[in-house]
Formats: C-alpha cells, sequence, structure tokens
C-alpha cells in the first residue's frame, strides 16, 4: 500500500510544481510562500480542532492528532526551520529559472537522500543503486548544457547555487522524516499539523524581518488563484507521504525516488503552459535523471 500512496504523493507533487511556478512568477517570493502556507496549515487545523473537542472519538483514528511533549514539539519546530529554509531557496530559484530546469535539479533529492542515508545512516548501496547514482550524475551534466543554451550556468549562477541548496535541505528532511516517523513513533496528521503550524510561524517571521520593512523597494505581491491551491496539493502531498512512511516495509531511499517522480507531470505540464525552450534536450537529461532514480528501487 506505502508505493500506491507514494505515487499517489508524487502526482500531487507534480501538480504542486505547476501551480507554486504560477504563483510566484513576477510575484514577491516572501508573502507568496507566506500565503501558499497558510493554506496548507488552514487544511489541517480541523483535525486538531476536532482533537481537542473530542478526543476519545479520535484516539487511534487517522485523522487523529495526539498530544506530545515539548521536547516533541521542538523536534517538529526543527523540521519546520529546516523546510522553511528549502522552501525560500527553491521559491527564489524558481521565479528566476525555467520550471524545466527546476524540475529535474529537484528531481535530484532522491539521489542526496540515499547518500545521506549511506553516509549518515550507514546504510550500503548495492550495484544497482551505485548505477543510479552515476546516471543522476550524467544527467546533471546534459542539464547544465541544455541550460547554458538559455544563458543559464548552474555552477555559477547565484539562482542555481539556491536551487541546490534548497534540494539538498529537501534531502536532509527527507532523512529527518524518516527518524521522526519510525524511531520516534510521531503519527501522520500529528506531526502535519504541528509541522505546518509552526512552517508558518517561521516563514511569517522571515517575511516580517526580511519583505515587510523594504516592501515598496521590491518586486510587489500580486494575489493569484494558484495561491491557495499550492497549499492545498501541499498538504495532500504531505498526508498522503507520511502515511505511506507508516508503513513498516516504507524505506525512506525507495519512497523518495518514487515521490520524486512527480516530476513528469511539472516537466511535461509545465513546459507546456509556459512554452519554455530546448524541452527535447531537457528531456532527455531528465529521463537519464529518472532513470538512475528508478534504479536506486531495484534491490
Amino acid at each position: 500500500m506505502w508505493i500506491e500512496l507514494t505515487v499517489l504523493s508524487a502526482v500531487m507533487l507534480g501538480l504542486y510544481d505547476v501551480c507554486k511556478k504560477h504563483a510566484v512568477r513576477g510575484n514577491a517570493v516572501l508573502p507568496t510562500l507566506l500565503v501558499s502556507t497558510t493554506a496548507c496549515a488552514l487544511v489541517t487545523l480541523p483535525f486538531l480542532v476536532l482533537s481537542w473537542v473530542m478526543p476519545d472519538r479520535v484516539t487511534g483514528c487517522w485523522y487523529g492528532v495526539a498530544p506530545m511533549t515539548g521536547r516533541a514539539h521542538l523536534l517538529v519546530a526543527a523540521k519546520s526551520v529546516l523546510v522553511a529554509g528549502s522552501w525560500v531557496l527553491v521559491y527564489f530559484a524558481m521565479k528566476h529559472l525555467p520550471l524545466t530546469v527546476v524540475s529535474p535539479v529537484r528531481a535530484s533529492a532522491p539521489v542526496w537522500t540515499f547518500l545521506g542515508a549511506v553516509v549518515v545512516l550507514g546504510e550500503r548501496p548495492g550495484i544497482w543503486q551505485t548505477a543510479g547514482v552515476a546516471l543522476a550524475v550524467t544527467g546533471f551534466f546534459l542539464l547544465g548544457r541544455s541550460g547554458r543554451r538559455e544563458g543559464i550556468h548552474l555552477h555559477r549562477d547565484r539562482w542555481g547555487f539556491f536551487l541546490f541548496g534548497g534540494t539538498l535541505l529537501g534531502a536532509a528532511s527527507a532523512l529527518y522524516d524518516r527518524t521522526l516517523i519510525h524511531h520516534l513513533g510521531f503519527k501522520p496528521m500529528t506531526l502535519q499539523v504541528w509541522f505546518t503550524i509552526y512552517l508558518v510561524a517561521v516563514v511569517g517571521a522571515v517575511v516580517a524581518l526580511t519583505w515587510w520593512p523594504s516592501r515598496r523597494q521590491t518586486t510587489p505581491f500580486v494575489w493569484r488563484w494558484t495561491l491557495p491551491v499550492v497549499g492545498v496539493l501541499l498538504a495532500v502531498a504531505d498526508f498522503l507521504y507520511f502515511m505511506a512512511l507508516t508503513d513498516p516495509e516504507a524505506l525512506i531511499a525507495l519512497v523518495s525516488p518514487l515521490r520524486r517522480s512527480g516530476v513528469v507531470v511539472a516537466f511535461s505540464v509545465g513546459g507546456l503552459l509556459y512554452r519554455e525552450q530546448n524541452k527535447r534536450r531537457k528531456a532527455m537529461a531528465l529521463a537519464i535523471i529518472l532513470a538512475g532514480v528508478f534504479l536506486l528501487l531495484k534491490r
């Protein structure tokens, strides 16, 4: 069942990337992120209220939000800080780079998650996994060559560094998710509700301290219908992902590549909607990256 849940999460993530590109294009990044994050929190908030009002009826249910200790709150807040850092970097990169460049690089997150599992968690890759990493690196090289045709040099471009930095933080978050759910016993809805609440607080603080004082000298904020849609899609994608991780047979080294396969949706739909250049060359690089990602699924 964890495979089906992960695939559904991947589809939601692909649509999420497409809507996110529309929301942030020519728009102020930080308030856009805050509105979307708030919408995500509002989707999950009723479950918290229900758990407070009728604790006996929701105990043991998938939608129940269990009470947490102060230490548990700190652990979830730390995840929110990690994800907020990743999102801020990726949102800025997405604003300035084509989606057909952003999506394949974001699809590399499972590779870094896999490498992190080897270095940090002591896992040992097999021959298929090693081949997968090699293929993914080849795909990034080809993607960089495609980007240079549009004047984009990821290894020298500031937004390229933002994109890679946000992707690495996202990979670290996946490893942290495994620890929270598998080793510390967090329930999916409990983790998601408090994670989104703390995420709103962290992003709100960033907006208040950085964007708000200089808002008249920067890109103005414009309301778009995709702003709340981004939050709703993220809430659904994250919940399916957390539910998949609760399966005892689910491994983060496998869940992460499957979840990132939603890049196919983002690449296909985004490339058509935004009429981006060199789609054929980027598609070849994307195919190689995805081949590397799915080799990680072989045992």
